[in-house]
């Protein structure tokens, strides 16, 4: 059974419309919380944003002047932030050396930037593909924890790991940045309104989706 994402995708944004994701103001910020969002939840990783917007104003070259121990104490709110320390100087230098261009990099990598980007340590497969679709405007299916969910609860298998849906799923040859991005927020934004209590919209959900696809 293959999973019609296109389907999948109607269905939510009938359902919610559009998410005007990323939640933030420049590219900068966006890169920053998707390092700080790992294993925790938005509410801790946009304290840590907030702490260095305060001492940075978010500039990343000011960031890059920052002593590694002062980076971590800046961004403990989101858990992990001795490693997350590491990865932010690791990226915004890697950053730094194309100046900050992030279309000259999409353009010199092109389908070969995921692979530069998880080379940089502290990059995992959710944090490159986020970057791809929100920084670099391109296009990568983004299965995180309540994408997979909703797959699970759809019936699907290859759900347990990250890189092992993303493998079993494609997007539509028809999709731009734009509907990786919707496609991305509408999915997390569901797992977050709906997973908490709320079985009814899970059940409206369901019966429009397997209606839709029958």
């Amino acid at each position: 059974m293959t999973l019609d994402t296109e389907s999948l995708y109607r269905i939510l944004y009938k359902h919610m419309g559009p998410q005007g994701w990323w939640p933030a103001d420049s590219k900068i910020e966006i890169i920053l919380g998707a390092i700080l969002v790992q294993n925790t939840n938005w509410r801790n990783a946009a304290y840590a944003i907030d702490s260095l917007k305060q001492a940075t104003l978010l500039d990343p070259h000011h960031i890059l002047n920052l002593e590694l121990e002062d980076l971590q104490t800046l961004i403990k709110s989101s858990g992990f932030y001795k490693n997350k320390a590491k990865t932010i100087l690791a990226l915004l230098s890697w950053l730094h050396q194309y100046d900050f261009d992030y279309k000259a990099i999409a353009d010199k990598y092109h389908t070969n930037l995921r692979d530069q980007l998880l080379h940089i340590k502290g990059v995992g497969s959710e944090t490159a593909d986020v970057l791809i679709v929100y920084v670099f405007e391109g296009i990568e299916y983004i299965p995180d924890s309540y994408t997979r969910r909703i797959y699970r609860l759809l019936g699907y298998e290859h759900t347990e790991q990250y890189d092992k849906l993303k493998r079993n799923v494609s997007l539509p040859e028809t999709f731009t940045n734009q509907d990786a991005n919707e496609f991305h927020a509408l999915l997390d934004n569901f797992g977050k309104n709906y997973f908490n209590g709320n079985a009814s919209h899970q059940y409206t959900f369901l019966d429009e989706y397997f209606e839709y696809n029958d």
